[in-house]
């Protein structure tokens, strides 16, 4: 009996049967496609060989004479060009178009049966043709062409040679054993394949799925860093923008009445203009910010940036090396609550900055002496919401306490590491 076709690709259904298939052409890559055609490399081979071995038993039997012999041979040879010009481009397009895979098979039948009915071994050639019906074929009709190929040659070699009951009944077991074989093998087969098919379906899904999961991890991510550079440069490019233009507002109200007041305005937009330029070109290189880039302890640098903003600095507890994040985050929760100061405590308003390090976190607090507000009323701004969300992000907690003509003060919690770790 025929080996199996080998099998790499799920199977197909058609009007309620399975039959063997490459990759489907919308579904299979490069790869798919190389694999499918080494896999038919094979295929070649197995003909020329199986036809080759016939080609010798033939040649190579004692009866009947070499006339028959030789007509056996050449009736044999037109299998050869039949399959490499016919049945191989049917064949290896898994049988899409059923009238020409039918026609084929019926032609290699019909080149298989006088062969097959004048020498009995020529029947060595079934294990060739029987999986070719697999492959162009539905089961039905591939079951149908299995029993001609093995049931036919047995009755016309015994109806011809007329040969002894004996050498009847065991080439008759012979070609029903074959035949039973031979379908036996052919349903477990496409059973196998339908199986075959489902965990592909199973496993496209779960493919499918993994791009899903990817796409929105990238969208997620995009996101995530879209919001996170919005942060950053609301709290640096765009509050030091802020402090420009109300710089430029009071040295254009002091120009002529308090020209030492404009001068002094006029150093803190230096000042603040190249502090601007040093955290756009951190935020480019992806460093820390600028007060932070140099080394120095979180409250040096929080003195650094109170200074812009006219603000005392007060630090309680052992200071201690912190988590690059966590300095940052406290670094930018305290410029969020400065500018906020600045543009909108009123004028007058001091404020003052208040850093703890306990054992188990760092307390930022920031007060001014401004005009208030109602933290419950809707706000438009993104500052507070984006400090909320950046102190989330490390475990932290914001809140900001405030009244109408009562100030603001921000208060900033974050969790530490246990000094005990290394």
């Amino acid at each position: 009996m025929p080996a199996d076709f080998p099998v790499e690709e799920p199977a197909r259904r058609v009007s309620g049967t399975v039959g063997l298939r490459a990759p489907d052409v919308e579904t299979a890559g490069p790869e798919d496609s190389d694999l499918w055609n080494r896999t038919f490399r094979l295929w070649d081979t197995y003909f020329g060989v199986v036809w080759l071995a016939t080609l010798i038993f033939v040649l190579g039997t004692a009866h009947p004479g070499w006339p028959v012999r030789i007509a056996t041979a050449t009736l044999l040879l037109f299998l050869v060009p039949w399959y490499i010009v016919v049945g191989r481009p049917i064949l290896m397009s898994e049988g899409d178009d059923e009238r020409r895979s039918l026609g084929y098979i019926t032609g290699t039948i019909l080149l298989f049966l006088p062969p097959g009915v004048l020498i009995g071994e020529t029947r060595l050639m079934t294990f060739a043709l029987i999986p070719q019906c697999f492959i162009a074929l539905r089961t039905r009709p591939a079951l149908i062409a299995i029993a001609v190929i093995n049931v036919v040659p047995v009755a016309g070699w015994a109806v011809l040679w007329r040969p002894s009951a004996q050498d009847v009944f065991y080439n008759s077991v012979f070609g029903t054993v074959t035949l039973v074989f031979s379908v036996a093998v052919g349903v477990w087969t496409l059973r196998v394949i339908e199986q075959s098919s489902e965990r592909a379906g199973l496993i496209a899904q779960l493919k499918a799925s993994r791009e899903e999961v990817a796409r929105l991890s990238a969208e997620r991510g995009a996101l995530a860093e879209r919001e996170r550079m919005s942060r950053e440069i609301h709290d640096t490019l765009a509050q030091g923008f802020t402090s420009v233009l109300m710089l430029v507002q009071a040295v254009d109200a002091e120009l002529e009445r308090d020209a030492p007041a404009a001068r002094r305005h006029l150093e803190l937009m230096e000042d603040t203009a190249r502090q601007n330029l040093a955290e756009a070109r951190a935020l480019v290189a992806g460093r820390a910010p600028a007060d932070l880039d140099g080394g120095d302890p979180l409250p040096d640098a929080l003195r650094r940036l109170a200074a812009r903003h006219d603000a005392r600095v007060t630090v309680s507890g052992a200071v201690r090396a912190l988590p690059p994040a966590l300095e940052v985050v406290a670094m930018r929760s305290c410029q969020e609550a400065l500018a906020n100061v600045r543009k909108h405590a009123g004028p007058g308003a001091a404020a003052a900055v208040t850093l703890t390090y306990a054992d188990g976190s760092l307390t930022l607090a920031v007060r001014d002496t401004g005009r208030g507000f109602d933290p419950g009323a809707p706000h438009q701004g993104y500052g507070l919401r984006g400090l909320r969300a950046r102190v989330a992000e490390v475990s932290g907690t914001a809140e900001v306490a405030s009244r109408p003509g009562d100030g603001t003060t921000v208060t900033v919690l974050l969790p530490l590491p246990d000094r005990s770790t290394p």
